[in-house]
């Protein structure tokens, strides 16, 4: 079954799960949970996305009512993304993975390795 398709399902799992199916979606709401941010502060913050699947990211998080997008009419011109009321209700939950994550995967196969010299780290 697509994603798309998941979306109307009578289960709710299936329809959370087609709204932030992908690893990069809550990886984004995580970056926006304390501001707005602009496409190439996002970008910076998670160097290992490419700007296509940013972009599509973005695109999907806002038409499913989790992300705004706000353009600016200026030159030149500015775009900043930030969390809607949905989106800010997903931090706790966020919070929760993040702290079982801190408690569960501590073992050698999930301890961060360091970045490669001469790229940023993730600041998540």
């Amino acid at each position: 079954m697509q994603a798309q398709n998941l979306k109307y399902s009578n289960c709710n799992m299936q329809r959370s799960m087609a709204i932030l199916g992908t690893k990069w979606k809550p990886i984004v709401i995580w970056v926006l949970r304390e501001r707005k941010a602009r496409f190439g502060q996002i970008a910076a913050s998670i160097h290992i996305i490419s700007r296509k699947v940013l972009t599509t990211t973005l695109q999907e998080l806002e038409a499913d009512g989790i992300i705004t997008r706000e353009e600016f009419k200026e030159l030149p011109p500015r775009v900043e993304y930030g969390l809607t009321e949905r989106g800010l209700a997903l931090l706790p939950i966020l919070q929760q993975i993040a702290e079982w994550n801190g408690t569960y995967c501590t073992d050698e196969l999930h301890t961060p390795v360091p970045p490669e010299e001469g790229t940023a780290p993730i600041l998540i």
